[in-house]
Order: C-alpha cells, then structure tokens, then sequence
C-alpha cells in the first residue's frame, strides 16, 4: 500500500448540527480500495464525545417528538428533494471510499431515497385505532410514540443505502437519531448530516459519531439511549442484539448470509446465468444478498456452470471511477487475502476451479484490493468455501439431484437471508417460497430486496430481534404504542366505583 503525498483530508463529526473535531485525539486512515492510497483521517470519538452525541440527541428528541406530523414532513419531502439533487456527490464519495462502479453506487442511493418516499407518508403510517362505546361511556383508542434516542450502526458496503434505510424511519416517527457508520466509509454519512441540516431538521436530531468498539459499547450501554439497528457480521449482531438487550434497549441487529439460487432444468438458463453473474460479482460480491452459492439441480449443472463461465471470464474489473467498469475492488487487504484463502482450501479440498479471479490486476493500479470474479465448481458444504461468508466475487456451485434436496440444504443452512429460484413451474416456485426457512425469496429475481412499503429482514442468524427494518416493521420498531381507555362521565349521571372488574 502507498500513502497518499497529497494533504490529507481530516474527517469530522457531526454533533448537534456542526461539524466538529470533537475531543478524540485517536484517528485511523481511510483509503481508497482501488488505488491502495489512503485519502483521509478520521477522527474517532472518545467517552466524552459520545457523552455529548447522546445529551444533543436526548435534548433534542424531547422537542422534535412533540413536533407535528406536518412539520416532520416538511423537513423529510425536503430531505428527500436534497439528496435527489447530490446523488452524483453521494456517489463518487461511495466509490472513493468502498470502490463499487458509480452505476452501483447510483443504485445504491435509489434504494435509500425509496424509504425517505415511503417515510414522508408518516401521517398515514402512525394513525392509531379508536374503539368507541366499548362499554357505557367508555372509550379506547391507541397510538405510537417515538422511542427517543436511537443509533443507527451501519456497515461499509452500502454506506447511503443502509443509514436510509434506518436514519429516515426513525427521525419520521419523532426519534433523534445517532448514526455511527463504518469507519472505512465515513465521508457519504458526513454529507447527509449536512443535507438534513439544510432541509430544515433541528440541531441534534441527526447526527454521525465516528469510533470504534469504545463508541459502539457506548452506545450499547449508555441509559439515554433507547433503541440500537445494526446491520453487519453474524457474530457482531448477535453480540449486539445481547448486550443492547441486556440494558433494556429495543434492537434489530441484521447479521450475515448465505444466499442460494436454484437453477432447475427447465430454466431459462441465459437468464438464470446472467443474473447469477450480477448477483455474485456485483459491487465484488459484498452484499448481504449476494447470491453466493448456486444450486444446480440435476441435468442444468454442466450447461449452468459453462453459461456462468462465459459472463465471469467477459466482466470488467477497474476502479469504479471508469468508463465500462462492471465491478471494483474489495474493501481491504485483509478481505483480500481472506476471500483467496477459502478459494485455495477449497480447491485444495477437490473443488474444480472454473474461473480464478486471485491473481487479477488492474494496470495503472497495481497496489488495489483486486479480487476478480471467480467461479467454483462441486463445491460441498463441508467446505469452508461452503460454511463461511466469503463477502467477496465468488460463486460456489454446489449440486443436488432434485427440488427437496435443494430446498433441504438450503433449510439446514444457518444463515436465512436471501434465497431464489430459477424455473419455468409455478409448481415448484411455490412449492420453493412456501418450504424454504429464508426471509426474502426471489422467484426468477436473484437479489429480492423488498420495495420500501414492505420491510427487510432474514430469518435465522441472519436477524436478532423481532423487526425487519424499513417499511411497516420499521415505523412499529422505531415507535411503542400506548392505548387509553377514556371515560368523561356527566357530574349527574356519574355511576359508582365497583369493585368487581368493569365488563359493561
């Protein structure tokens, strides 16, 4: 790796609507993946910082929770209007930072500005019920009220779309919101600090906060703090979901993925092998619903895996920056090296190696994090290339003689995040969504990431808690319900109190 000989650019928070160096003398580099250089330091917070993060946002959520439902939309039809207007400013930053092509990262932010769509209908969202007459004089009806303070822990692959996804959800239902993003990706968050600050939202109800584990346990612990959404590794999740537990917070915490497509015989097997391409070696394969392992079934596995072949061995890698760049780099050296070691076991374990990506340069940019798309063949689930998530560009083929056995491997899979089918039965398609133990099912889709108005969440180890995020789950996540049972007696008419519990 080199280091940049330009000046390199210091990273901030953003505290109760200014940018500040805040009281954190420890930083850490951010580079650019592509290249190998690094492009700017980021600030981390300290103890003290996170103290004033949390006091801003308690301040704050007590004023913006009292605010009108026409006032928060104000501010969110604004929001949305103002990243609308930077999604070319969003997305360089995205592709200097984590190195997907800039189509990617476009896409990205379009996913994002569908929640801040959906949130703006807040009014409709957080109606409540009204039962009157239940018993004589005697009426109940319900309502939502926000949490508080709630953070937002988002990881470096989608550093717009996943902070869209929670951070609009939250502010609509009249929570402040604290987003600690991804240490390796920091700069899009910085943005949209700014352009919520400029679509008219108070000082403290938005707000990014840079660390580490200090800041995460902070976070995690402090009692102000009412509710934690995480989207990251398994381990890390279920680490969080414990802990934020523990202290009496609401948590949704996303964790990993094993995404698998079954490819049946009487698939469109161009079609199936185009989108198995895009799904495994798009943005480098670090989606969580990637699809990382095909499941060929029966006689489409040889004619399958020579399809896939021929799109891997055509797919253009550079810096995303470039004309014609299908996929960029991964985000580190470390995932690098990782992503080779498990392609090199399994090799050495009797996979057959249908395209190596291990060795891929990139001229003019020798010192990236390359990883080409690369393509494994009889691949069994003994195989690390099998039991771990790669989050790079490979694609594990494994084969199975018919539709339950498939339907079997994918349910004894720990992981329970995405999961498609390419066929041409409506016999099996629904025989596929109904018998398998995944959360979003793709039919002929192969990244089924729900619209806005649904929500999104896996099942298994792929969730800790009992909300998706966005849509629907994320207004009932991110607000608690309160029901009153209301009786205005006229002084005349007044009855008794009884004793016995009032039935009419």
């Amino acid at each position: 790796m080199t280091t940049n000989t330009k000046t390199v650019t210091i990273i901030n928070h953003f505290i109760c609507g200014v940018e500040t160096s805040g009281q954190g003398q420890d930083t850490k580099p951010v580079y650019n993946p592509a290249t190998g250089e690094i492009t700017a330091e980021l600030r981390l917070a300290n103890a003290a910082d996170l103290e004033a993060t949390v006091a801003a946002a308690k301040t704050a959520a007590n004023t913006w929770g009292d605010t009108s439902l026409a006032k928060r939309t104000a501010v969110l039809f604004k929001f949305r209007e103002l990243v609308a207007a930077h999604v070319d400013d969003l997305a360089e930053l995205i592709t200097a930072e984590h190195g997907k092509v800039l189509l990617d990262a476009k896409g990205e932010i379009a996913r994002g500005l569908d929640v801040i769509e959906f949130a703006c209908g807040i009014p409709e969202l957080l109606k409540g019920d009204y039962s009157d007459q239940v018993s004589t004089g005697i009426d109940v009806f319900s309502f939502r009220e926000p949490l508080g303070v709630v953070a937002g822990i988002t990881p470096f692959n989608f550093p717009v779309m996943v902070p869209l996804w929670m951070a609009p959800m939250a502010i609509a239902t009249g929570n402040a919101f604290i987003l600690k993003p991804s240490h390796r990706v920091p700069s899009a968050a910085m943005l949209l600090a700014k352009l919520w600050k400029q679509a008219g939202l108070p000082d403290g109800v938005f707000q990014v906060l840079h660390g580490d584990r200090e800041v995460v346990s902070g976070l995690l612990t402090h009692p102000d703090v009412d509710g934690i959404s995480f989207v990251g590794s398994t381990p890390v999740a279920k680490h969080i979901a414990e802990v934020a537990a523990k202290h009496g917070k609401r948590v949704q915490a996303l964790g990993g993925a094993k995404n698998h497509a079954i490819v049946m015989p009487d698939a469109d097997l161009d079609h199936a092998a185009d989108h198995l391409a895009a799904a495994a070696f798009g943005s480098a394969g670090q989606r969580c619903m990637a699809i990382s392992v095909a499941v060929a079934v029966g006689d489409a596995a040889d004619l399958l895996v020579k399809k896939v072949e021929q799109r891997a061995v055509a797919i253009k890698v550079g810096n995303g920056t470039e004309p014609g760049a299908d996929m960029g780099p991964v985000i580190s050296p470390e995932s690098r090296e990782f992503i080779c070691k498990t392609v090199a076991a399994a090799e050495a374990a009797g996979a057959a190696m249908i395209v190596d990506g291990r060795n891929v340069i990139v001229p003019g940019h020798e010192e990236g994090f390359w990883v080409g798309p690369t393509v494994i063949d009889h691949v069994n689930t003994e195989m690390s290339a099998y039991t771990e998530e790669i989050f790079g560009p490979v694609l594990a083929v494994v084969r199975v003689k018919d539709l339950d056995a498939g339907i079997a491997l994918i349910n004894a899979n720990p992981y329970g995040n995405g999961t498609a089918i390419f066929t041409s039965s409506g016999a099996d398609a629904r025989k596929f969504q109904r018998s398998v133990d995944v959360g979003m099912i793709g039919i002929n889709v192969p990244l089924p990431v729900p619209v806005a108005y649904h929500s999104f969440g896996g099942w298994k180890a792929s969730l800790f808690g009992d909300k998706h995020i966005y849509g629907p789950e994320g207004v009932s996540f991110f607000t608690r319900g309160k029901v009153v049972t209301s009786r205005w007696p006229e002084p005349a008419n007044a009855s008794g109190a009884s004793y016995n519990f009032p039935s009419n």
